[in-house]
C-alpha cells in the first residue's frame, strides 16, 4: 500500500512542480519521500532556491507560513493544516505590542519558532543555531526574546546578556528531565550527550553538545564518538540513524513526542497534492515587515 501511495505522491509532485519539504521531526515515512529535510528556516532557504511552484512543508504551522514569507509567489501547503505549534501559539502579536509598550527602548528578537505576525512586530529573528550571534550583534541595547524562556536563558548564559523573556516553552523539550540524562549515561557510560537548547537549563547543564537539530546532525557526522544521547523530539534519531550507520543514538526520553509533527502522514500528503488545498499565504501588510525580520536574521548569518 505504502509503495503505492508513493508513486502517486512522486507523480503528482512531478506534475505540480512540486517539492516536499520535511521538517526533521517528522515520520520516517515523510522524510523517505521528502526532497529535502532540515529544520524549518533551512527548508524555507532550500525552497527559494528551486524552480518549483508548489512547495508541500510537512512541519507545523508557522515553519510553512515563513516559507511564504520567502517565497511569495509559490504556492504554499500543509499536508495537515491543523499541525500547529504550541510554543509558537503562547504569544501572539497583541501581547507583543503590550510588552513592548512597558519596554519602550527595547529590541524585539524572535524566535523562528513564532507567527509571521509576531515576526512582523520584531525587529531581527533568530534560530536556535544563530541566537547566540545574533544577541552579540545589538550591542547595549534592551533586548526582549519571544517566546522560549529557555532558548533565552540559554542565550544569557553564553553572552551573559540579561533579556526580557517571554513565559513560553516546547511542550515537547520540557518532558526532557535531568534524571532522563543520568539514567541514560548510566546506562550507555561511553555515550556524549546533546542537547537541544529548547531544553530546561538543568538538562542543558549536563549535555555534552548543545546543538539546533541540523547542527545535531551536522554535529553526529563530524564527531568520532561512535554512541550519542539525543535530548530532543525523537523523530531525529531516524535521520541520525540512517546517515550514521556505524553509530548508536538513544533517545534521551521516550516521551519527548511532538504530536503535532506527527499528524503528517502518506496520505495526507497525496490528497494535499491532489486538490491543492491547505494553503498558507500570508497577508502582504505582514509578510513584508516579517521578511524585514528574517532578512536583518539572514544579513547578519552570512558575515563571518
Amino acid at each position: 500500500m505504502s509503495e503505492l501511495l508513493v508513486k502517486k505522491i512522486q507523480e503528482l509532485k512531478r506534475k505540480r512542480k512540486a517539492i516536499i519539504l520535511a521538517h526533521n521531526y517528522q515520520l520516517p515515512e515523510i522524510q523517505d519521500i521528502a526532497d529535502y529535510i532540515g529544520d524549518s528556516l533551512e527548508l524555507s532557504r532550500k525552497a527559494t532556491q528551486t524552480d518549483a511552484e508548489v512547495i508541500v512543508f510537512c512541519g507545523v504551522h508557522f515553519m510553512a507560513e515563513t516559507a511564504s514569507i520567502l517565497s511569495p509567489n509559490k504556492i504554499v501547503l500543509m499536508p495537515d493544516i491543523n499541525a500547529g505549534c504550541p510554543m509558537a501559539n503562547m504569544i501572539n502579536a497583541e501581547n507583543l505590542r503590550s510588552l513592548k509598550k512597558g519596554h519602550p527602548e527595547a529590541l524585539v528578537v524572535a524566535y523562528v519558532n513564532t507567527t509571521a505576525e509576531v515576526k512582523a512586530e520584531s525587529d531581527i529573528c533568530c534560530t536556535s543555531a544563530n541566537a547566540v550571534k545574533v544577541i552579540q550583534s545589538l550591542n547595549d541595547k534592551e533586548i526582549i526574546f519571544v517566546p522560549d524562556k529557555y532558548l533565552g536563558q540559554y542565550i544569557t548564559s553564553q553572552t551573559g546578556r540579561k533579556m526580557v523573556y517571554w513565559e513560553g516553552y516546547c511542550p515537547v523539550h520540557i518532558k526532557i528531565l535531568a534524571e532522563d540524562i543520568l539514567r541514560q549515561k548510566q546506562k550507555y557510560p561511553h555515550a556524549e550527550v546533546m542537547v537541544h537548547p529548547e531544553c530546561t537549563p538543568e538538562v542543558i547543564k549536563l549535555a555534552d553538545v548543545v546543538r539546533s537539530t541540523s547542527g545535531m546532525c551536522k554535529y553526529a557526522k563530524e564527531s568520532k564518538t561512535r554512541e550519542i544521547i539525543v535530548a530532543t523530539e525523537i523523530g531525529i534519531i531516524y535521520r541520525l540513524q540512517k546517515e550514521n550507520s556505524d553509530k548508536k543514538f538513544y533517545p534521551a526520553s521516550e516521551l519527548a513526542i511532538c504530536p503535532n509533527m506527527k499528524l503528517t502522514n502518506l496520505e495526507k500528503v497525496l490528497w494535499t497534492l491532489e486538490d491543492l488545498k491547505n494553503e498558507v499565504k500570508v497577508p502582504d501588510n505582514i509578510r513584508v515587515k516579517a521578511r524585514e525580520a528574517v532578512d536583518k536574521m539572514l544579513t547578519l548569518s552570512s558575515k563571518d
